[in-house]
């Protein structure tokens, strides 16, 4: 069958059909990605209280993971960058059945934290391979391939994933389809099913020509991780608007703590009780994730209208003045509202601020610098979480969301790089000719 010839207002028709072949690769394995995590949100605590462990045990056992996490988030991300990201991420999600496979049968504290220290890896490992990898095929079947689109299609699937599985989880403890299983057990047990297959789907649906291949050009790709890090690095360093952007995530690390994990002693505030405040929590955090869904729906189009850079400095200062109103109103309406809002704002800054990282990277060094704007998160939120606590318990909770609101809101001038970049006329290339940018998608269409 001979194919169309090109059309002159746009992309190879054979482009455009690879190109949306790779985004919906990407949006299924989204899909697949987030929806055990939204299962495990209401038995997760609850479970390991229900073994015996107590409240500060489970922090210290959450508390393994993000050390981890931080530990492992730029290596990681070199080593995707340098073996091939459809490696890193299988191994990563075969790291993730095992923690879901130890979480189980775990009834003992060291137990809770091999399997926290195992999740901790997957989620080193987990950051940042597949975007690059997607982000790499769509340009190299198309380099005009609208990525703010993916960017936030992937916001949209993760959102709409959480809260199904959130939701879903819920309602397993509460019919207990299986009387011979603990009810606590019936989530955990479809969040494992749902790895294995999302494993499958990764090995067959994800295509990728590997740096290397061999056991000798493998072993050549792991000693050059350290140097494919430090190029990563060394974007960085060069790169004004790239600095900016990954300083973004000091901010919005700091910021999160806020609607993570004040909103429920808030909660417990307004509600006049903790049994109250579970009982809205669970919805709430489900429609919430609908929230960023939509917020990260809504992107694209914002986007158009105002420049991505714009969109996304006018939703850190949204997010701010909802988080704000969560301190303010003294009510669970009015709480709930701000709730929602701070999430709708969070899904679609998460898709602006992702689309402009992977405007400054190509694809030699996208994971690594993709892990870099991750791991800056994480010591950020630690010291969030220790110093906003802190003034909740010496001032008020409301203090503390108020010092949280002007730190999301502070970060909107960094993106002001990004926005004269994108104002200034283009450079002419003065060598035409194609470059590669990264990894090729398959060549047909799926799945």
């Amino acid at each position: 069958m001979i194919p169309p010839p090109p059309s002159p207002s746009g992309p190879r028709p054979l482009t455009a059909l690879i190109a949306r072949s790779a985004l919906r690769r990407f949006l299924v394995l989204t899909v697949l990605r987030w929806l055990p995590v939204g299962l495990l949100i209401p038995v997760l605590i609850v479970l390991g209280l229900d073994r015996g462990l107590t409240l500060s045990q489970l922090g210290l056992a959450a508390a393994v993971q993000g050390f981890v996490v931080f530990g492992l988030e730029l290596p990681t991300g070199g080593l995707a960058d340098s073996i091939g990201r459809r490696r890193v991420l299988l191994v990563a999600m075969a790291i993730s059945i095992a923690s879901t496979a130890v979480l189980l049968v775990a009834h003992s504290f060291a137990a809770f934290v091999v399997a926290f220290a195992l999740q901790g890896i997957y989620r080193a490992l987990d950051s940042g391979p597949l975007e690059a990898w997607y982000v790499d095929a769509a340009l190299a079947a198309d380099p005009e391939a609208p990525i703010d689109r993916g960017m936030a299609g992937q916001g949209t699937a993760a959102g709409l994933s959480i809260a199904t599985g959130a939701l879903t989880g819920g309602g397993l403890v509460a019919l207990d389809p299986l009387a011979a299983v603990d009810a606590l057990l019936v989530p955990v047990g479809l969040s494992l099913v749902v790895q294995v297959v999302a494993l499958i789907v990764a090995a067959f649906a994800m295509r990728e020509t590997p740096p290397s291949t061999g056991l000798r050009g493998l072993s050549r790709s792991v000693l050059s991780t350290p140097r494919t890090i430090a190029d990563g690095i060394g974007l960085l360093r060069r790169s004004r608007v790239l600095l900016a952007l990954v300083a973004v995530e000091l901010f919005w690390g700091f910021g999160m703590v806020c609607f993570e994990a004040l909103l429920p002693a808030r909660l417990v505030e307004i509600a006049g009780g903790t049994d109250r405040a579970a009982a809205i929590t669970g919805p709430a955090a489900s429609g919430a994730w609908l929230a960023s869904a939509a917020g990260a729906m809504i992107m694209p189009w914002l986007g158009r209208r105002l420049g991505i850079a714009p969109a996304a400095a006018l939703m850190r200062l949204a997010q701010g003045l909802a988080v704000a109103g969560m301190g303010l109103f003294a009510g669970v309406a009015g709480l709930l509202v701000a709730y929602l809002a701070c999430y709708a704002v969070h899904g679609a800054s998460n898709a602006a601020h992702m689309t402009l990282l992977h405007r400054q990277v190509e694809g030699p060094v996208r994971a690594t610098v993709v892990s870099l704007n991750s791991m800056v998160a994480q010591p950020a939120g630690a010291f969030g979480i220790i110093a906003l606590t802190a003034i909740a318990d010496a001032a008020s909770i409301s203090t503390a969301l108020y010092v949280g609101a002007v730190v999301l809101a502070v970060a909107a001038p960094l993106y002001l790089p990004a926005w004269r970049q994108a104002r200034r006329p283009p450079i002419p290339d003065p060598d035409p000719s194609p470059v590669p940018i990264g990894p090729s998608a398959a060549a047909d269409d799926g799945p």
